[in-house]
């Protein structure tokens, strides 16, 4: 996938490379796009994304979880002397050893890795074609959504 740059290569390598052309950066972007949504990961995460989404089971240990995270965060405010503390703790890490244990949780989130992984490839692989200097954030920097706390957001139960 070439990018044109307006009247010149528009390389890294390439000082006097002059302004973009966006219709083009555009295209390309959408192309790329396109390719990641066609890839086998952007399948398989869809495939769990709708399967967890469908599985009863684990939705209703998401509803569990919910609730009991967040009763943990009331009482994690007043710290561990808050009287339900430990308990609160001990049902929130207790539900969410049950949420790892389902097989279309763990399918999910590595369906979700897998995806991410690829995204992040993707992100070194453009910002070392500007410039070797350029940070691009870890892969898995991403927190929260199935309400199992380690999933992005993106499954149907997140909302």
């Amino acid at each position: 996938m070439h990018l044109p740059a307006a009247g010149t290569s528009g390389h890294k390598d390439n000082p006097a490379a002059g302004p973009l052309d966006m219709a083009a950066l555009l295209t390309a972007a959408y192309d790329l796009g396109d390719m990641i949504n066609q890839s086998a990961d952007a399948a398989d995460y869809l495939y769990w994304k709708a399967q967890l989404a469908q599985d009863e089971e684990a939705q209703a240990l998401i509803r569990r979880f919910r609730k009991a995270k967040e009763r943990f965060e009331e009482c994690s405010r007043f710290g561990r002397f808050h009287p339900d503390y430990h308990e609160a703790k001990r049902e929130a890490a207790e539900l969410q050893r049950q949420l790892d244990e389902c097989v279309s949780v763990r399918r999910f989130k590595a369906a979700e890795q897998a995806v991410d992984d690829m995204l992040h490839e993707i992100a070194v692989l453009l910002a070392r074609a500007v410039s070797d200097d350029i940070k691009v954030p870890g892969s898995g920097s991403v927190q929260g959504g199935c309400g199992s706390g380690s999933c992005s957001g993106g499954c149907a139960s997140c909302g």
